[in-house]
């Protein structure tokens, strides 16, 4: 395998080269949130496996993550909350119930095996595609497994544990005045926008469905607070949503944006759970519609990270290299999950847009009255910037990890915590199961 991070002539309108790091864990796959949890990792080692059939990896850097220590967390989480998370197991959650409650753990964020370990891969894919941005060895960077866009600084939600996205707004805003955060998830990014209501420095934009339905927050209204004042844009839409409707919004919204906010770098959260048939999604968008986001995205050739979100994105990596997959799924390991007709492609269903144009219309106008009011680009000063993350040695995912000690600067404020004991490496494989077409995200 070439994992020296071709350069490849894009398909896309735009012509444009790209060097794409992508990074995986093997290991990924063996996270187990529990019998009958919607959320499953081994989705990524599904969607890993197609993009080796489809051949794929051959046209990317192909990353093994370093694992996330306990201070690169605590850059956005709280101390205490990070360290429940290291130390709690099925074992001993019991003995914990008032920490459980105070830190929403147990139902839709439940306590597994190996759960610290599973946050410190999907952060540490996130964070090392930010580093490697920030040292400009590739154009677009990917983590499949990231884009846990719920969780806050001291709490669990919405199955996120930890925020991968705001840990690496926060390292890419170490080189870049202005970052900004896309997220076509089907539920509001909500813990991005948290975190960032207040600065000019990171815009988040959120496409999602909004009314009676997780997390509930999202509203047009919402816009960001003092410094912040709309650097916040929520653009809340209605069940059954298709491709036109949807990019009927999306294009003009963010070419706008590019055009007034200039970001030095952009990450794009690509939950599949907005696409058609999704078990938990209520959009009606076509896996070529979502991969039309990214493509757009794509366009205006500034670093790029993508992540995950849930589903799988098969589509979305071969927009990234600018490379058209087929249709027609190749025979791999997992080829009788795609069964009865084993295509890439999920078909939109014939169910009620209930976003009627003359909606779409008046929420364009206001949010694009919104970006009128930002007169320009905000100018940054770097005083007293943080000290850059040390770029650790490149490895392949399929190889062992020999010292991870070594990957930060000792000057960081990123450095390893070298007092911090081992963790069992304890992991429940998970049992799978062959999902219905329909309901695959």
């Amino acid at each position: 395998m070439d994992t020296g991070g071709n350069s490849l002539a894009s398909a896309a309108p735009d012509g444009v080269k790209r060097k794409v790091c992508y990074f995986y864990d093997p290991e990924v796959g063996n996270y187990y949130y529990g019998q009958g949890h919607p959320m499953k990792p081994h989705r990524i080692r599904m969607t890993h496996a197609l993009l080796a059939h489809y051949g794929l990896l051959q046209h990317m850097q192909v990353l093994k993550p370093f694992p996330a220590r306990d201070r690169d967390l605590c850059r956005f989480h709280a101390d205490d909350y990070v360290s429940f998370l290291r130390s709690i197991t099925p074992e001993t959650q019991q003995d914990q119930l008032r920490q459980l409650k105070r830190f929403n753990v147990g139902e839709d964020c439940p306590v597994f095996d190996g759960l610290y370990s599973f946050c410190q891969t999907y952060a540490g894919g996130s964070v090392g595609g930010a580093v490697k941005l920030n040292h400009n060895l590739c154009d677009i960077a990917v983590n499949w497994a990231g884009g846990l866009h719920h969780a806050k600084k001291c709490e669990a939600s919405g199955f996120c544990y930890v925020n991968d996205i705001v840990l690496a707004i926060l390292e890419l805003l170490k080189v870049h005045e202005r970052v900004l955060y896309v997220d076509i998830d089907i539920h509001h990014g909500d813990g991005v926008e948290e975190a960032f209501y207040t600065t000019d420095r990171v815009m988040t934009v959120s496409f999602h469905k909004f009314g009676d339905y997780f997390p509930g927050t999202g509203d047009i209204r919402d816009i960001g607070f003092s410094k912040g004042k709309y650097y916040s844009l929520n653009v809340p839409l209605d069940d059954g949503i298709d491709d036109e409707s949807y990019h009927f919004l999306f294009k003009p919204l963010i070419g706008k944006v590019m055009e007034v906010f200039k970001p030095g770098a952009v990450i794009l959260q690509c939950g599949a759970d907005s696409l058609s048939g999704d078990r938990l999604g209520c959009f009606n968008l076509s896996i070529k519609g979502h991969a039309e986001c990214v493509k757009f995205m794509r366009s205006f050739n500034v670093p790029l990270l993508l992540l995950g979100g849930g589903g799988y994105t098969i589509r979305n990596t071969g927009v990234a290299l600018g490379i058209e997959v087929d249709d027609k799924m190749p025979q791999h390991e997992y080829y009788e999950y795609f069964g009865p007709d084993y295509t890439l492609h999920v078909a939109p269903s014939n169910m009620e847009n209930k976003n009627s144009h003359q909606l779409l219309e008046e929420i364009r106008s206001k949010l694009l009255d919104n970006l009128s009011k930002l007169q320009h680009a905000p100018s940054v000063q770097f005083q007293e910037r943080p000290p850059d993350t040390e770029l650790p040695e490149i490895y392949q995912a399929e190889e062992d990890q020999d010292d991870a000690d070594e990957r930060w600067d000792p000057d960081s404020d990123m450095d390893v915590d070298d007092e911090r004991k081992p963790l069992p490496s304890r992991v429940k494989r998970e049992i799978v199961e062959a999902e219905p077409k329909e309901l695959v995200c």
